[in-house]
């Protein structure tokens, strides 16, 4: 699989109504990290994950995937090559596993050996084997195997990036360390290049290589490894940010 890096230049989202999500956000993400943006509600985080796939469609600014800038492509070709997760999954409820890891594949028309070979692949690599899952839907799953489903069907056609936006908040606190752990040893294996949203910069500090710490408008506040940000906030915002979240002691 070759993994792409992101990078957004001076890229500004402004709503019809004048609201402006994002002013000028400057950002690389590296091929092979897991950059997670964090912040408090309604800093931009989502729009500035939406806008790499285009749900969200950038005002002005350049945002390019792999060097390629991401406008001069056709939307719906470039949503299907981008893996993307969400908090509640988005499971089709009556398709099986094997069929809601199929989806995008079907869509581009592969035939049915190499569907097969690649659904039976992922989900051994998620842990929930073909024999077993594949035929199951996903009322018959819990809650964190439906977000092992939604892994793999994100992985389905070897994107280049993938895009997660509270990928596992919908899963009660135990699990979901469990699964973050899982996860992050799926993507050193993989190399995968990861963009993630999160409200928990606990679930930031234990994923990411790198943290963008968002404040309103989509300004960045800091960028750093999870030891900088934590122990070397780099102003009072962050300071602030951290201590409400828990993750500073008093």
């Amino acid at each position: 699989m070759d993994h792409a890096g992101i990078t957004f230049d001076h890229v500004r989202k402004e709503y019809p109504d004048g609201t402006v999500a994002v002013e000028d956000l400057s950002l690389d993400v590296a091929p092979g990290e897991i950059m997670c943006l964090v912040g408090p509600s309604g800093c931009g985080k989502s729009t500035t994950l939406r806008m790499v796939n285009r749900l969200v469609e950038p005002t002005s600014g350049t945002i390019t995937v792999d060097g390629a800038d991401i406008m001069s492509q056709d939307a719906v070709q470039l949503r299907r090559s981008i893996g993307y997760m969400i908090q509640h999954v988005g499971l089709f409820p009556h398709r099986t596993v094997a069929q809601n890891v199929a989806t995008v594949p079907s869509l581009l028309r592969w035939d049915k050996d190499r569907k097969q070979r690649r659904v039976e692949e992922l989900l051994d690599l998620v842990g929930l084997p073909h024999s077993t899952y594949g035929a199951r839907y996903p009322h018959e799953l819990s809650g964190g195997e439906r977000q092992r489903v939604g892994v793999a069907r994100a992985l389905a056609i070897e994107p280049p990036v993938l895009l997660m936006d509270e990928p596992f908040g919908a899963v009660d606190p135990q699990r979901r360390r469990s699964l973050q752990q899982e996860f992050r040893d799926l993507q050193r294996q993989l190399g995968l290049t990861v963009m993630m949203v999160t409200h928990d910069i606990r679930e930031a500090v234990i994923l990411a290589d790198r943290i963008a710490v968002f404040s309103e408008g989509g300004a960045i506040e800091q960028i750093g490894t999870p030891d900088e940000v934590i122990t070397s906030p780099a102003n009072d915002f962050v300071e602030d940010f951290l201590a409400d979240f828990g993750a500073i002691a008093d």
